[in-house]
């Protein structure tokens, strides 16, 4: 039977879909303050939600001996604690699915020798990366759960890249069996599409800086900051030292994610532009034409997601599209690297 075949190209998509899903249902249990909402681990019984009043209400007893009932929703009723409850539970759900398509097909396609060398090597990296992400989720929820009501906001950036890694490297593995002949490559304008790539994962991490500090809800002007400033006194005086606006105040951190956008804007136009001047294929042209329109879809999706204050919707389109990005990105980047 023929190695890294259909089906295993099918079974490395379906992952990528399903990290996808998850992202996204995690950035809805981020917006809705929701992922506090289940305050201990069950990696089995945590599977299924309470069944009835009893459990309910065990649950939410749980739940009022933290700090985010304490201080923030010691008004919560049982219904309010539910539409909480859901969002983090499916997120949870989510992850452990994924856990079962990533290791029962690994393993069957194993017993059935349907894998070369170099991809088991690769699918265990993923196996790899797919644990270290549970464990981020749950060491990101602790951080919630001690004296303040919120996540940290490092390892909710921590939690978040490991998850657009995990995908752009199983999107990269998939990549790497639908084109399995290598072709002779630009080096200096790979270099730079990596360039690219960097950037743009510096600039997400940057985004969930933004989520976990709530730095989306001030300075909700665009292009300016308030008072019609490029950069607001509070983005230097709200930390001390110095540097540590930039990491922890949420004025640093919003001008950065802001400022960093039109970098990577000009990243991708500078890319694209540069890439007439070299030949490319129709699949190269058509990934940088994909990677050109979907920044710029991204750059208004962020101005109007800072103007309206971070409405639900507009926020999760932010991240999905985030989402897409990141896929162009990888696929452009393999295109002209193998």
């Amino acid at each position: 039977m023929k190695k890294d075949n259909k089906k295993v190209i099918y079974w490395l998509l379906t992952g990528c879909l399903l990290i996808f899903i998850m992202v996204v249902v995690g950035g809805i249990t981020r917006l809705t303050h929701s992922g506090l909402s289940i305050s201990n681990y069950k990696l089995i019984s945590g599977t299924i939600p309470p069944m009835n009043d009893v459990e309910w209400n065990a649950a939410f007893d749980l739940y009022k001996q933290y700090p985010e009932y304490q201080k923030i929703n010691h008004q919560f009723t049982l219904d309010d604690f539910k539409d909480i409850y859901f969002w983090e539970w499916l997120h949870r759900v989510i992850g452990r699915f994924i856990g079962v398509i990533f290791i029962i097909p690994f393993v069957y396609f194993l017993i059935r020798k349907q894998l070369t060398t170099p991809t088991i090597k690769k699918s265990l990296i993923l196996m790899l990366l797919g644990s270290f992400q549970g464990f981020l989720g749950w060491f990101m929820v602790k951080s919630g759960l001690i004296d303040r009501p919120d996540v940290s906001h490092y390892r909710l950036a921590m939690h978040l890249t490991a998850a657009f890694i995990t995908f752009a490297y199983t999107f990269w593995v998939a990549l790497d069996l639908i084109y399995p002949n290598k072709k002779q490559i630009d080096i200096k304008f790979r270099k730079l599409i990596r360039w690219g790539l960097g950037v743009l994962l510096l600039q997400i991490i940057y985004g969930a800086f933004v989520a976990g500090l709530d730095a989306g809800l001030l300075h909700n002007y665009w292009p300016l900051m308030s008072d019609g400033t490029i950069i607001h006194e509070s983005v230097y005086i709200e930390q001390s030292p110095l540097l540590k606006n930039f990491v922890e105040g949420k004025s640093g951190v919003q001008f950065i994610h802001r400022y960093l956008a039109y970098i990577v804007v000009g990243l991708i136009v500078f890319i694209w532009f540069r890439s007439k001047k070299i030949q490319t294929s129709t699949t190269q042209s058509n990934s940088l034409n994909a990677l050109l329109i979907i920044v710029c879809i991204q750059f208004l999706l962020g101005v109007f997601t800072l103007i309206f204050r971070v409405p639900i919707l507009l926020g999760v389109l932010h991240q999905i599209v985030a989402f897409f990005l990141l896929g162009a990105m990888t696929f452009s980047l393999h295109r002209f690297s193998k």
